[in-house]
C-alpha cells in the first residue's frame, strides 16, 4: 500500500484522479480488507527459529493523555514481525496477551531478547515456562554509562572500558566470566561504592545478561528491532497521531503486513542472504501459496519457498 510506505494522500489522489476524501476512504477500505497480522501468522506460517526479539513503540492516540505502546515481536533469523498488539500500557496484562497470541501461532519459543521490563518476565513464564530471557546488553550498558556519567566526565572511563572489554566481550564460558568480574571488582572498582554496586549487579543478573551464549545464533541485543523502530518512528512522525484506538490498531496492522511483504534490502554481515527476500516468504508453510493468502491473484510473482 503506497500510503503505508509514506506517500501523502493528496499525491495519491492526484495520481488516481480522485478527491482527497475519496482517496482517504479507499485507503481505509484497503486497510480494512487486510487480514489480521496474527491470524496470518497462525494460519499460514510455521517456519520459525524460536529466537524472539520483543520491543515496543509508543504512539499518540486521541483519548489518551500519554502515548500508548505498540508491542511487537520479530522472529530473529527470518526478520519476520509475527505478532503485534496495541495496548493502553506496557504492563503484565499486555505481555500476557502478546505471548498468548504467540501460543495460538504454535510459536516454538526458546528465548526472548528484550529490554529490562519487569512486567515481561512473569507473562513469559506463565505461557512459556521453559523459555529463556536475554536482557539486551546494549541497553544495560547504556544504563551503566548514565550511572557513571561517562559522556560528561572521564572519572570512570577506565573502569567502564575494562568492564565492557573483559566482562562483555572477552569471556567464552562461565569460569572466564566469573574471573573477569573478579578482576574488574578487585582491580578497577577499588573502594568506589557505585562501581562495586555495578559489578555486583552484573554478577547477580549474569544469567539473563549472558544466557544468549547457550542458544545458537541468539543475539545479545535488540538491535534488529531497533532498526524496525526507527523506520516506524519516521512514519509515525508524518502521521502525527491517530484519531482513535481502532484507527491506530488498523494502521499498525497494515504496517506490519506491509513490512512482511516488502523485500528486505539493507541486511549485512550474516544476514546478507536475506536481501531481496520477503520476511513472510521465509516463515510461510511450504505448501502455502503466496497470492492466495491475501485473496489476490498475482501469477507474475511466485516466490521460492526454500530458504
Amino acid at each position: 500500500m503506497p500510503h503505508i510506505d509514506g506517500i501523502p494522500l493528496r499525491k495519491l489522489a492526484d495520481e488516481n484522479d480522485l478527491s482527497p476524501a475519496q482517496t482517504y476512504r479507499k485507503v481505509l477500505a484497503e486497510m480494512d480488507s487486510l487480514p489480521d497480522n496474527t491470524w496470518l501468522t497462525a494460519k499460514y506460517c510455521n517456519r520459525f527459529c524460536g529466537i524472539l526479539i520483543v520491543d515496543g513503540k509508543y504512539v499518540k492516540v486521541k483519548g489518551y493523555k500519554e502515548k500508548i505502546p505498540f508491542i511487537y515481536c520479530i522472529d530473529y533469523l527470518t526478520h519476520d514481525p509475527l505478532v503485534g498488539i496495541l495496548a493502553p500500557s506496557e504492563n503484565e496484562e499486555a505481555f500476557l496477551k502478546l505471548f498468548r497470541l504467540l501460543k495460538t501461532c504454535n510459536y516454538p519459543l526458546q528465548i526472548v531478547v528484550a529490554d529490562d521490563r519487569s512486567s515481561l518476565i512473569p507473562a513469559l513464564k506463565y505461557h512459556y515456562p521453559k523459555a529463556l530471557y536475554q536482557l539486551c546488553q546494549v541497553h544495560y550498558l547504556e544504563n551503566v554509562r548514565e550511572q557513571l556519567h561517562i559522556r560528561t566526565s572521564g572519572y570512570h572511563w577506565h573502569f567502564f572500558n575494562s568492564l565492557a572489554l573483559h566482562v562483555f566481550k572477552e569471556h567464552t564460558d562461565d569460569k572466564q566470566l566469573n574471573d573477569a568480574l573478579h578482576h574488574v571488582l578487585t582491580q578497577r572498582a577499588g573502594n568506589d561504592q557505585l562501581r562495586q554496586t555495578i559489578v555486583m549487579d552484573i554478577h547477580r543478573r549474569r544469567r539473563e545478561l549472558f544466557i544468549y551464549t547457550k542458544i545458537p545464533h541468539c543475539p545479545s541485543n535488540t538491535n534488529l528491532i531497533e532498526l524496525y523502530n526507527s523506520h516506524l518512528q519516521a512514519r509515525l512522525k508524518s502521521i502525527k497521531g491517530f484519531k482513535s484506538f481502532h484507527a491506530a490498531d488498523r494502521w499498525l496492522n497494515a504496517y506490519l503486513i506491509r513490512r512482511r511483504t516488502q523485500p528486505l534490502t539493507d541486511c549485512d554481515t550474516k544476514f546478507k542472504h536475506l536481501n531481496g527476500k520477503r520476511s513472510l516468504q521465509l516463515t510461510l508453510k511450504k505448501q502455502a501459496e503466496w497470492p492466495e493468502i491475501f485473496g489476490v491473484k498475482t501469477p507474475e510473482y511466485q516466490p521460492k519457498m526454500k530458504r
